[in-house]
């Protein structure tokens, strides 16, 4: 199986070149003389990337089909780039044993059209209050890398500290949904003025700081791979730069949305703008942008959390947090990221690809384009513009903040070892 890449610019710099992909290897990078019966891609100077890696989806099986599935859920990550994610464990029944993730990771497998890692719960049910079967999930057929109780926080630092110093020995990473739940109680909105003058209870930016904090005292002293998930906040950037600092083994991801929204949205009471953790100030935002460029964050991870519509389609308080993201990342980063200057073609490979397959220790993504290393691969045109319908996701769900906005930077070809998955915005 050939597959030609005709005049696409890795990285977004040099003259365009074309690209030979060879039983799913790059096999050559120039001028390249074009194979009997290879497929062509016509690139005409768009800018050629390392596949995206979301350490953060939600794909909901087993469980919540009527809001996504493995099918669909894989369906809008290759339209969006994507070559690899990590589906979190919040699922019914919760991922917290080897028959349950194995199960996720062998749907990821028939599919096709990414890699799917299954995330495993760090505590059984994700209650909090007993270690989940670790050992067992790392040594499973899906061979989980990270874990999460994501949607709810590990409180217990005693518990918290005891899953980091399995992991050591696992070679794992715990990650964390950084929420101290006494403060949270009844919370629905950041807490601040806007909250207060709407009558949101107040979500504070301690909650998080605290936990993010405490656990990069109990990573370093056990000497473990902490990955802080969706910061949100200024205060937690200085955290992560203070315990990194320090020789703290830690790694952190920001959201789409953490980057380009803010809790203004608060004033239309439409619950496609909460999430949790919710959207914070524009100093926030601003502050996580020039985090995320100076490598203070490791990476952008989408927190994917697709809802049915009577779940979002409510009053404010009973509404469920999230938001789709596996389809508009890309753009956001580049409207926040590359538009603003923040970040070059090459920087957003950094924080979607590669350390992102970094973390989440996946040899075969995020590779170097370059002759020999796997051809697992996103073209983006850097000059189209398309406008956000939420109908028309490849999600089964259609919550989407972005509805209507013109946003720039448009997937055109999505490539999983040499094999096109996602084409000019249709599954193949």
């Amino acid at each position: 199986m050939s597959t030609v890449i005709k005049g696409a610019r890795p990285y977004g710099e040099g003259d365009p070149v074309d690209v030979l992909i060879e039983d799913g290897v790059i096999t050559a990078i120039g001028a390249v003389q074009v194979p009997e019966g290879a497929e062509v891609i016509e690139a005409a100077g768009q800018v050629l990337l390392p596949g995206f890696v979301d350490l953060h989806t939600h794909l909901r099986e087993p469980g919540r089909e009527d809001t996504e599935t493995i099918d669909s859920g894989s369906a809008a990550a290759a339209l969006g780039g994507y070559t690899a994610v990590f589906a979190m464990a919040n699922t019914d029944p919760v991922a917290d044993n080897a028959v349950i993730v194995d199960h996720v990771w062998r749907r990821g497998q028939e599919v096709g059209l990414v890699d799917v890692h299954p995330v495993g719960a760090v505590t059984v049910g994700l209650k909090g209050e007993k270690l989940a079967e670790l050992g067992t999930m790392a040594a499973s057929q899906a061979r989980v890398k990270v874990f999460s109780d994501d949607g709810l926080c590990v409180a217990d630092p005693l518990l918290m500290r005891r899953a980091l110093e399995y992991s050591t020995a696992l070679d794992v990473v715990i990650a964390q949904h950084a929420e101290e739940p006494r403060l949270t109680v009844g919370a629905q909105a950041h807490e601040g003025e806007r909250a207060a003058r709407l009558g949101y209870t107040g979500w504070p930016a301690a909650a998080e700081e605290s936990i993010v904090a405490r656990d990069c005292l109990l990573a370093l002293h056990a000497n473990a791979r902490l990955h802080v998930c969706h910061v949100s906040t200024s205060g937690t950037a200085d955290v992560l730069r203070w315990a990194k600092d320090r020789g703290t083994k830690v790694s952190a991801e920001v959201t789409p949305h953490h980057l380009l929204l803010t809790d203004e949205r608060l004033a239309t009471y439409d619950p496609v703008n909460k999430v949790n953790p919710p959207l914070r100030t524009e100093s926030d935002a601003e502050r996580l942008r020039t985090a995320l460029a100076e490598g203070v964050i490791d990476c952008v991870a989408t927190d994917h959390a697709p809802h049915a519509v009577q779940d979002k389609d409510t009053e404010w308080s009973a509404a469920r947090p999230g938001m789709l993201g596996l389809q508009t990342a890309l753009s956001i980063v580049a409207e926040t990221m590359v538009r603003t200057g923040l970040l070059d073609w090459r920087g957003v490979a950094r924080v979607m690809s590669e350390r992102p397959a970094e973390i989440g220790n996946l040899a075969d993504q995020g590779r170097p384009i370059a002759a020999g290393e796997p051809a697992n691969l996103t073209l983006v045109d850097p000059d189209a513009e398309w406008t956000v319908r939420g109908a028309e996701l490849a999600s089964i769900a259609a919550n989407t903040p972005y509805e209507g906005m013109r946003l720039p930077g448009v997937v055109t070809a999505t490539l999983l070892r040499g094999r096109v998955t996602a084409r000019d915005g249709k599954i193949c």
